[in-house]
This record gives structure tokens, C-alpha cells and sequence, in this order.
């Protein structure tokens, strides 16, 4: 099976603050909106992830250095970088990222950051309760799977 979309239309459509568009084995295609004055979070990964900003403005801090991020930056992360995205504009800091391999489970989606940890936390076995939603369907412009 493979996927086709117009990202950057999925990406300006998307409200959520993570939502899996497409799963393989290898890799991951997630789209992001992160609130004004809000954040990625710090973390790090042992992947691969390429970030790709399409509205929005803030900067990254990739293994404590900061650069500036806006519509057409591309960051790429490698495994083992410590990494954050900060939103510092007006507007929704609207992104996609491939993960390498994946890292959420397919169908995955966070309407909020708040989710998003919450989810994180029982899978860390950090809490409980009610957060990540999965399978929901999502349907933007030319999105269709093959």
C-alpha cells in the first residue's frame, strides 16, 4: 500500500497537535500544529526525523543551539539529538515530519500537547487515563491511500 496527499494543504488543514497521516515499516509521515507560545517539547529520539515547517514562526534548539524556523526551513534530527520547536509567532507553527523508523502507532492522533503527554506518560508507564485517539479517519484536499 502506498499513500499520496498535497502536504502542504494537509498540513495548513490539520488542527491537531499530532496526527499520523501513514505508516510503514521504516518510516512515518506526521503532521503538527503547535499554539502560539508553545512547544514541541524537549526530547530525544533513537531515529531519524526530518522536520518540515509550512506556516508558522519560532525556533529549534537541536542539541542546544537555536536557529530560526519558518514556512519552507527544513530541519533534519539525527538519532540521538536532543531537539525542541518553539512557536514565538501569532499563528499555529504548522509542520509534517517523517520519522525513521516510526515512532507512534499508526492512526495515531493527539488533539492537544496535553494529550500527547498524557499518552506518552501511560506508554512509559508514567500515568493513566484518557489521551491518545486512534483510527480516526482524516480526509484533506487530494488525500488518498493506494
Amino acid at each position: 500500500m502506498s499513500f499520496t496527499t498535497d502536504i502542504q494543504a494537509a498540513t495548513r488543514e490539520n488542527e491537531d497537535f499530532r496526527r499520523v497521516l501513514f505508516t510503514t515499516e521504516r518510516t512515518q509521515l506526521v503532521v503538527m500544529s503547535v499554539l502560539p507560545g508553545d512547544d514541541v517539547g524537549l526530547e530525544t529520539h533513537d531515529l531519524d526525523q526530518v522536520l518540515v515547517f509550512v506556516t508558522g514562526r519560532g525556533y529549534s534548539l537541536l542539541g542546544g543551539k537555536r536557529g530560526e524556523i519558518g514556512p519552507g526551513t527544513v530541519v533534519v534530527v539525527p538519532a540521538g539529538t536532543e531537539h525542541n520547536f518553539v512557536n514565538t509567532g501569532n499563528e499555529p507553527l504548522k509542520l509534517y515530519t517523517v520519522y525513521a523508523p516510526p515512532e507512534h502507532a499508526d492512526g495515531t492522533v493527539h488533539r492537544t500537547k496535553a494529550e500527547a503527554e498524557e499518552a506518552e506518560a501511560r506508554e512509559h508507564g508514567h500515568g493513566a487515563g484518557a489521551g491518545e485517539q486512534a483510527g480516526h479517519a482524516f480526509t484533506v484536499g487530494s488525500l488518498r491511500r493506494r
